[in-house]
């Protein structure tokens, strides 16, 4: 388990438009920002920062859904928030029959993933 992850992004408020709209349908929020970094998360307890950097790393960023509707809404709301499609939402059964997931592509190359394990 993780307390909390940092991503390095180029635009803060860019990336908090593209995250809040993905991550709304997950139940989590922007509960903390400033012009340099924002921290999303369950309200009051951010645990995703953003933080403004001249670079980026992509990473891999698997967020837990309560349904395969948050999933499908999680894509939707991406997708119009500016992320790129990484994948539609769908059983992945090369990683198990039950495994329901969306990829998106964030703004500064992060693949980002919601999942349902149900």
């Amino acid at each position: 388990m993780f307390d909390h992850v940092g991503l390095s992004v180029r635009d803060v408020k860019k990336s908090v438009r593209f995250y809040q709209a993905a991550l709304a349908p997950l139940g989590l929020v922007v509960a903390s920002s400033d012009d340099n970094s924002a921290g999303l998360g369950p309200e009051g307890s951010p645990a995703l920062w953003l933080n403004r950097s001249k670079s980026s790393n992509a990473v891999h960023l698997a967020f837990r859904a309560k349904n395969r509707a948050a999933v499908d809404k999680f894509h939707a709301a991406g997708l119009d928030a500016g992320g790129k499609d990484n994948g539609k939402p769908g059983i992945r059964a090369d990683y198990s029959a039950s495994y329901y997931a969306a990829f998106l592509i964030d703004p500064d190359g992060n693949n980002v993933e919601a999942v349902f394990l149900g």
